[in-house]
């Protein structure tokens, strides 16, 4: 079962996608470049997974608990939980640079070439992104020189509300006039695959270090799952461009 979940690319549907929401944060730009910062501050790169493991955590604890910060708060507020964790007082110079790496991460090396395979492919796109809008300053996507790629850039601080409440997935397809069985989420997260499932997108899921998918049954399944956005691009154009 395992192995034919991996392998096969399986569609419940039998109408093409007419849109594709991509999530940009892990899945388009790289957050592997924050390692240096974290080597830095921790003596440890590997303490930048510890710290987005508590950052996705408690973005989703403040909206199940009808709170919001923004991301860039947010995540140095937890760059400095987890340095008390660990006995240690987080500089403000590093709070800075962390907040300054979080908003100019560089593209992930196989972005450009499979979304320009989804846009030749006709396929309409977008992100949502938990990252805010920042007025009179380009946004991480501009920063990764992808933006071309997408008629639209959506941000969860329009909702209030971060991935994966539905409120979020649902913001989209309505501001497209679109019904969310139209969208399919494409994403590196499985919670973000499950979330938007359960409003009624299908979901794709690319599987970028440090993520896998979440094999239990009866857990919604991503409809493709791919190591990289080019064989994402690859297995939607074999499903629906013949």
């Amino acid at each position: 079962m395992k192995s034919q979940i991996l392998a096969n690319a399986q569609w419940n549907g039998s109408k093409r996608p007419v849109l594709l929401i991509f999530d940009v944060n892990e899945t388009l730009i790289d957050f592997e470049s924050l390692n240096p910062l974290f080597a830095r501050v921790f003596g440890d790169k590997r303490a930048m997974r510890e710290w987005l493991g508590h950052l996705v955590m408690y973005s989703m604890a403040l909206t199940l608990s009808g709170l919001y910060k923004d991301y860039w708060e947010l995540g140095a507020g937890v760059f400095q939980m987890v340095g008390n964790i660990h006995g240690m007082d987080i500089a403000q110079e590093h709070i800075e640079a962390l907040k300054e790496g979080m908003k100019t991460m560089p593209a992930h090396a196989d972005a450009e070439e499979g979304l320009q395979r989804l846009r030749d492919a006709g396929y309409r796109m977008v992100t949502l992104t938990n990252s805010p809008v920042m007025p009179n300053r380009k946004s991480p996507l501009e920063n990764a020189g992808l933006s071309k790629f997408f008629e639209r850039e959506f941000s969860i601080e329009a909702a209030r509300a971060y991935k994966p409440s539905s409120i979020a997935y649902h913001m989209v397809a309505d501001a497209l006039d679109l019904a969310p069985e139209q969208c399919c989420m494409v994403t590196t997260h499985v919670w973000d695959t499950v979330g938007a499932q359960s409003a009624g997108l299908s979901a794709g899921l690319l599987k970028r270090r440090g993520n896998a998918p979440l094999l239990i049954p009866g857990l919604p399944q991503p409809n493709i799952i791919a190591a990289d956005i080019p064989t994402f691009a690859e297995r939607m154009v074999g499903l629906w461009n013949r």
